[in-house]
């Protein structure tokens, strides 16, 4: 199946009342053994990346592995950039493959908290891209991930759940009723009177951070009063870190032999975990529509420029168009054949349809095309082509 639409994805749970598992990867072998698990239980699943993982590795390499194994998997995915700090961040993560993204100032007054949000959904819903906000603060409880969110815990506020969805265009809303990111400490005590609240209130697809280690009922109940995507990472990682261990404990000291049962242990956590969501099964009949990339071709020709003079047009065109919102890769060529009807090409390719008419009427375009490009190459020729598939 192919990579589809987030937004299509999870209002779909939320209708049918299940959730879909967004697993955090930090590796391949996470990655592949996510996408094993999703397989086998014929589960959709969503791929996330986490801005505050980003020291542990190259989010741009990740991400292109993430779009490769999305597009080759034979269950529905979509690609998520989770805890983002800011509207410059979440611009990459789409330039760089995600269809959904997630602003995180949930540590911020509500105010401000409003306007960062509000901000990122203008930039990402132009090219198409859903956006997750949060609002109430889930804190960690040990290690990175005390480090990572150190605040105290504040539970979400109905009233001011309602007021931050009208005032952002948030199109899922993260909510905090008592879980934390990392390991719980003794039993959780989730508020599911406040989660039902929340629910009657906003009638919209919700988001629970801090999804390992609850109880089987929970997850139904969760489901059931509107959770339609639930993070998953320190599961997974405790797989890993367990197969690596018992390896180790076995007498391996090889680095392929330590990490030979990482993807399989993923997997089988992927597999019970989306039993438990409700997702399991649920691949071939949920109806959420392809994400298809525009491909921007524009075929021109000189008037009157040397060779040096158009390498240098098409260094400063690929600056200026690769900071486009939506734009996820500015190509420049020379025709090989000699005597071909255009010598020179630019293919700018699209995170989708929308992208079409942000890109043509952004400042940076108008400010090259118009004061750069079209001056020099009258004889052009520009068509946009949706993707069908590989």
């Amino acid at each position: 199946m192919p990579l589809v639409d987030m937004g299509d994805m999870l209002r779909a749970a939320y209708a049918q009342r299940y959730a879909i598992g967004a697993f955090d990867f930090v590796s391949l072998d996470m990655l592949e053994g996510i996408l094993r698990g999703a397989e086998r239980a014929r589960a959709p699943v969503i791929l996330s990346v986490a801005e505050s993982h980003f020291r542990h590795f190259d989010v741009e390499l990740a991400l292109a592995a993430a779009v490769v194994a999305a597009r080759r998997a034979t269950v529905p995915v979509a690609i998520h950039f989770d805890h983002g700090s800011g509207i410059e961040t979440a611009r990459r993560a789409i330039a760089q493959g995600c269809n959904g993204v997630m602003v995180d100032a949930s540590d911020r007054p509500f105010a401000e908290n409003v306007r960062i949000t509000r901000e990122v959904v203008a930039m990402a819903h132009r090219c198409g891209v859903p956006v997750e906000g949060e609002l109430g603060y889930v804190t960690g409880v040990e290690g990175e991930d005390a480090e990572l969110h150190p605040l105290d815990p504040q539970p979400t506020c109905p009233d001011e759940a309602e007021a931050y969805v009208a005032e952002t265009g948030v199109d899922f809303l993260a909510v905090a009723i008592g879980t934390v990111h990392g390991r719980f400490r003794g039993t959780p005590e989730l508020d599911f009177e406040r989660l039902a609240a929340i629910d009657r209130r906003l009638g919209m697809p919700l988001v629970l951070h801090g999804g390992s280690g609850l109880a089987e009922a929970d997850y139904r109940q969760l489901a059931a009063l509107g959770i339609a995507k639930i993070n998953v990472f320190t599961a997974l990682a405790d797989a890993a870190a367990t197969a690596i261990r018992e390896r180790a404990a076995a007498g391996e000291d090889h680095l392929l032999r330590l990490c030979a049962d990482v993807r399989e242990a993923v997997a089988q956590e992927v597999e019970r975990t989306v039993a438990l969501f409700g997702s399991a099964g649920r691949a071939e009949s949920l109806d959420a529509r392809p994400w298809r990339e525009v491909e921007h071709v524009v075929l021109w020709n000189s008037d009157g420029l040397s060779e040096g003079e158009v390498e240098g047009l098409f260094a400063e065109g690929r600056q200026a168009l690769a900071a486009i919102p939506g734009v996820r890769r500015v190509f420049t060529g020379r025709a090989v054949q000699a005597g071909a009807r255009f010598r020179y090409c630019w293919l700018v390719r699209f995170a989708g349809r929308e992208v079409i008419a942000s890109y043509r009427d952004h400042p940076h375009h108008l400010a090259f095309a118009d004061g750069r490009f079209r001056p020099v190459a009258a004889d052009r020729c520009t068509i946009d082509f949706e993707d069908l598939g590989s």
